[in-house]
């Protein structure tokens, strides 16, 4: 699982409808797109005869969206895995990273039960901009680790990474019913802290000097943020599960 914030983490933005509404009503690549829930389609990006199919998607938000890791976007993973302003605030070590190595992450990961993963995208466009997941999963307790990485430069500083953080902890709460979702962020990453705030996590502690940036001369702190369900308002899978009216 992963283990701490992608670099360049945004401002907060509301939940849309639930994802995995959407789907064509035969498999060809034009037929149109319908909804296949009771949730309003009002203010999601038209589709046009142009545009490829949809990914499938989980959770659908105002700017991201949540769907399934691909196998056909090992190479979107392995790009990002080896840009360092990713991996300056991610916690892996800095290093190249191989085909080989991205292809057993993704071969171990897509079918991992103790860490749950979604490809990010970006509702506008709908090309895959990043990755998440929780990790760590605590059934009895009712806990477990967030991680995330915004992969695309362009996509970071304009809320994705707090909405997908909203979405993320929606998702922990509402749907798996947990009761508490952890992350770790490093001190230095002033972008990733704001983003975590925003979405409603609140720092809980600190391992002392547990981040080095050696440029900077000293070592940081490594920040302990949580969230509990009691605290948390869901965005958008509050109107998925809940009971049919009427009862």
């Amino acid at each position: 699982g992963s283990t701490g914030a992608a670099a360049g983490a945004g401002a907060r933005s509301g939940g849309a409808c639930i994802g995995g509404l959407l789907r064509r009503v035969s498999g060809t690549a034009h037929a149109p797109i319908v909804p296949i829930c009771n949730c309003s389609t009002k203010g999601m990006p038209q589709v046009s005869d142009r545009d490829t199919e949809l990914p499938i998607i989980n959770i659908l938000g105002t700017l991201v969206a949540l769907g399934p890791l691909r196998r056909e976007l090992i190479t979107s993973y392995n790009r990002w895995q080896n840009d360092f302003e990713v991996q300056r605030t991610f916690g892996d070590l800095p290093k190249a990273v191989t085909i080989e190595e991205t292809t057993a992450w993704y071969e171990g990961e897509a079918t991992a039960t103790q860490a749950l993963w979604f490809t990010i995208y970006e509702v506008r466009t709908w090309r895959p901009i990043g990755r998440t997941d929780l990790f760590e999963l605590d059934w009895r307790n009712g806990t477990a680790r967030f991680g995330m990485l915004i992969g695309e430069g362009d996509c970071r500083g304009k809320g994705y990474g707090t909405e997908t953080a909203r979405l993320m902890l929606d998702y922990a709460f509402t749907a798996l019913g947990l009761q508490t979702v952890l992350l770790d962020v490093d001190e230095f990453n002033l972008a990733g802290r704001r983003a975590y705030e925003k979405a409603g996590f609140r720092e809980c502690g600190r391992w002392r000097g547990a981040s080095p940036m050696p440029m900077s001369g000293r070592r940081w702190d490594r920040i302990l943020m949580d969230c509990v369900a009691s605290e948390f308002e869901s965005p958008v899978l509050g109107r998925v599960f809940a009971p049919d009216a009427g009862h």
